[in-house]
């Protein structure tokens, strides 16, 4: 099993800046620097103070108010950008990290990428001809639950994963609302987590059809992937804040995986039918029964702080990773929003009821 690398023992560190001294960042982002081969050099924000209090907080010896003026001044390898929405509702994000490209800097950036297919386009062109990454932060697919559904989907004894239902609560406003973007932040900001998953479990969709209700905006959406799987995703508007928010179940040749709450794992393995009508009990022999992994949380360990099992420090590790190893991520890439992005202008500019090509 991996174990965890503390930042003071790393030989070697990327430098790094950071634009955004947001309550996010400060929750989830700057921490996962313990963990990471990390040099933060410098933070930017728009409001001075702020920026002056995140750098004495994580360590750096600079701030900056300027992001041009502090990515051309300290030079670093790389910048985590944590940015909010322009008035009109496009990602800050995304023209900020273009700058970063063109300077010759390694973006991570936190979700949502961009607003559409052409700005990741653009992203994808720039990232290319300056030879500089761009990782997205899908924390989703780094959480060690989905990892682990992903190891389980992907082993033989599994078989060919056929349809998949994934659950996540998010509204959308009524169809004729949508052609404002600024109406859709939250869907924006929001899709990115369950079609992430949807993506790194299944690969890329092929059509999808939703159905919309009006009470509280939730959907259910069909789904029919490239590789002929389906699948559901049900945007649970409506429901309780206090029950749990996802649920994820992977089908394949006569077993399941299903991810409960973000942090359960059962593996319902292939096992022998039960004789209908003369079974005595419901216990199952040992090779065949469901393997379940939760975690306990009274000790002290990493895996029980939230930054873990969320997958805030897993997603640094891989792209401070990637960038010393000079090689492009693998998980959290522009083909990856590229995909999202498709739903979300699926969801944004056709009706329910309509059958959507995407790939």
């Amino acid at each position: 099993m991996k174990t965890i690398t503390y930042n003071f023992e790393y030989e070697q560190k990327i430098r790094v800046c950071f634009i955004g001294a947001g309550g996010h960042s400060f929750r989830n982002v700057y921490p996962t620097f313990q963990y990471a081969p990390v040099d933060l050099v410098a933070v930017c924000d728009l409001d001075g103070e702020r920026a002056s209090s995140y750098a004495r907080q994580f360590g750096a010896e600079k701030f900056y108010t300027d992001y041009k003026e502090m990515l051309s001044t300290e030079k670093p390898d790389a910048v985590f950008i944590v940015a909010s929405y322009h008035k009109d509702g496009r990602v800050q994000a995304t023209d900020i990290a273009l700058d970063a490209l063109k300077l010759g800097v390694h973006v991570w950036m936190e979700k949502p990428t961009a607003a559409s297919r052409q700005e990741i386009l653009e992203l994808k062109a720039v990232s290319e001809q300056t030879g500089r990454y761009v990782m997205t932060g899908t924390k989703k697919v780094f959480f060690p639950s989905i990892e682990k559904a992903k190891e389980i989907i992907s082993s033989p004894e599994f078989g060919t994963p056929s349809s998949i239902y994934i659950r996540y609560p998010q509204n959308m406003p009524k169809f004729e609302n949508r052609n404002e973007l600024t109406n859709l932040i939250w869907v924006l900001d929001h899709i990115f987590h369950p079609a992430s998953i949807i993506n790194y479990l299944m690969g890329k969709i092929k059509n999808i059809s939703y159905q919309w209700e009006p009470f509280n905006g939730g959907t259910v959406t069909n789904i029919q992937f490239v590789s002929g799987a389906i699948g559901t995703l049900h945007l649970t508007a409506g429901a309780s804040t206090s029950s749990p928010l996802e649920r994820v179940e992977v089908i394949g040749q006569g077993a399941n995986v299903v991810v409960d709450n973000g942090v359960k794992v059962s593996y319902y393995r292939k096992a022998d039918p039960l004789a209908y009508g003369r079974a005595p009990s419901y216990i199952i022999d040992d090779s065949q029964a469901p393997l379940v992994w939760e975690p306990e949380f009274s000790l002290g360990q990493l895996y029980n702080k939230n930054i873990f099992y969320l997958g805030y420090v897993s997603e640094v590790l891989h792209f401070c990773e990637s960038v010393l190893e000079n090689r492009p991520p693998q998980k959290g890439t522009l083909d990856d929003s590229l995909e999202i992005i498709k739903l979300f202008e699926a969801y944004r500019n056709e009706p329910a009821g309509k059958l959507i090509e995407i790939n």
